[in-house]
């Protein structure tokens, strides 16, 4: 099994009603499928190769698409919302629901023939994919979630979980909308989502400041579109009403999403398995490919030995 490069990847696109959903095979065609989701106001580009090789190899057929409002899928038109801490607090969706975004996942599944598949999310779409499983059990095969906040939490108490400070470092950022800017402000971002003495340079974020330029998209400087992720309301069910086999993955030194999160997420949903790593944060760096591949498979191997319903799970 091969991965995808960059270069050779072919956009596909799936519909959910007037949406248009991004989406890519990033290799290991005949493997477990496997859904990639990525996080707030960041493209599928920002999944690492090197992880994702690590995925391949263990046996994953990995697809990763673009939420609606980020990289090549539907952004929405924009409305007078604010920042996202303020549409996060808000009583109303500012544009759309949280289910309509677990509604798009389902889409790219669809698009790809896949009747079920392993989902993992990490930061927002460890959100998503949490509420994937809630709203659509038939469809997930086994759920990680990785760095994200409990899927159930509402209003002023998601806050609980959130650490202020590196909200406050984002909002400061502004950097100029050319290569060289681009570069700098990716740089920042992951220098603020890095542990405590985590080195993090132009090594590690060229290649999706590269692949979304390829791309002609900049997901990550549409604060707008941020906004309107953020706001999605959910008004489903809880985290008890998961039943495919669940893994909570938290870096124990997560600057911005404080492990009681994980520990929260891994207490509701019923025989959910926590590993928190320690020296860890919210960057997905290089030294955390191989264990968080490992524990994909793991997870994907238990569910394949205690299957909760019939049918071929292979992409």
């Amino acid at each position: 099994m091969s991965v995808t490069s960059a270069a050779n990847a072919i956009t596909r696109y799936a519909h959910n009603g007037g949406i248009r959903i991004a989406f890519e095979d990033l290799g290991g065609a005949g493997g477990d499928p496997l859904l990639l989701v990525m996080g707030l106001g960041t493209s599928r580009f920002w999944w690492p190769d090197g992880l994702v090789g690590e995925l391949v190899r263990r046996g994953f057929h990995v697809v990763a698409y673009d939420q609606r409002d980020a990289g090549q899928s539907t952004h929405v038109p924009d409305r007078r919302i604010g920042p996202p801490v303020k549409a996060l607090l808000r009583r109303e969706a500012p544009a759309y629901s949280a289910e309509d975004l677990t509604d798009d996942a389902v889409a790219v599944l669809d698009a790809l023939g896949w009747q079920r598949a392993h989902v993992f999310g990490h930061s927002l779409g460890g959100l998503v994919a949490q509420r994937t499983a809630i709203r659509h059990p038939d469809r997930v095969l086994s759920l990680t979630t990785s760095a994200a906040v409990p899927s159930d939490t509402k209003g002023l108490s998601v806050l609980r979980y959130l650490r202020p400070a590196p909200l406050v470092r984002f909002a400061r950022l502004h950097h100029p909308e050319t290569p060289h800017g681009n570069l700098a402000l990716a740089v920042a971002v992951g220098r603020i989502l890095a542990a405590p003495g985590q080195a993090i340079g132009a090594r590690e974020v060229r290649e999706f400041v590269d692949k979304e330029a390829a791309h002609q998209v900049s997901s990550f400087r549409d604060d707008k579109a941020q906004s309107r992720q953020i706001g999605a309301k959910w008004r489903g069910g809880p985290l008890a009403r998961i039943t495919a086999p669940t893994l909570v993955l938290h870096g124990e030194h997560d600057p911005l999403v404080r492990v009681a999160a994980a520990r929260a997420i891994a207490a509701a949903v019923p025989g959910a398995r926590l590993r928190t790593l320690p020296g860890v944060g919210h960057f997905l760096t290089r030294d955390v490919w191989a264990t968080y591949a490992a524990h994909l498979r793991a997870l994907a191997d238990r569910a394949h030995e205690h299957p909760s319903t019939n049918g071929d799970t292979r992409g």
